[in-house]
C-alpha cells in the first residue's frame, strides 16, 4: 500500500533541509564577506569579497529553488485519494514507486520506505499523466505497467 502522507512528509523534510542549508550558506558567505579586511594587497581584498558574493548568490539561488519546491508541495493535499496519475498521486509501477510532487529524486520515509519524488513536468510523468492502475505505456523503449495509483 502506498502511503502518500509519509511520502509528503519526507518531501517536506527534504525541502526544509534545503531551505536551512541555503540560509546557513548565505549567512556564512555574508559573514566571510564582512570579515574581509582591507590590506595593502587591495586585489586580494577585492577578490575575497567577490568570491564571497558569488557564494552568497549561489546559496540565494538554492534558497529560491527550495522556496519554489515548498510552494509546489503546498498545492498538494496528501489525504486526497487519486485514481489517476496527477500532482499529489503516489504511483507504483514496474520501474518503482513514484510520488508526483517535486523533483527531489530518491527519498526515504521515516520508516525507511524508498520512493522517487518526481515533478509532474518530468517526461515520464507527462507520459503517465491521467493513466490508471492496470494501464501500460511504452517509454524510452521500455514497457511500464502501472500497478497501483493512490
Amino acid at each position: 500500500m502506498l502511503s502518500k502522507p509519509t511520502f509528503y512528509a519526507a518531501c517536506l523534510a527534504y525541502v526544509h533541509l534545503r531551505l536551512d542549508a541555503a540560509r546557513a550558506g548565505m549567512a556564512a558567505a555574508q559573514e566571510s564577506s564582512n570579515s574581509e579586511t582591507k590590506s595593502s594587497a587591495g586585489d586580494k581584498y577585492e577578490t575575497g569579497r567577490a568570491m564571497a558574493q558569488q557564494e552568497r548568490d549561489r546559496h540565494a539561488a538554492q534558497l529560491h529553488e527550495a522556496q519554489q519546491q515548498l510552494a509546489e508541495l503546498q498545492k498538494i493535499n496528501p489525504e486526497l485519494a487519486s485514481d489517476t496519475v496527477r500532482l499529489g498521486a503516489a504511483v507504483a509501477t514496474t520501474l518503482g514507486v513514484f510520488y508526483v510532487s517535486i523533483g527531489a529524486g530518491q527519498l526515504r520515509t521515516a520508516d525507511g520506505v524508498a520512493f522517487v519524488a518526481v515533478s509532474a513536468s518530468a517526461p515520464l510523468l507527462q507520459a503517465l499523466a491521467g493513466r490508471r492502475a492496470g494501464d501500460q505505456i511504452a517509454f524510452n523503449n521500455k514497457q511500464i505497467q502501472l500497478l497501483e495509483v493512490s
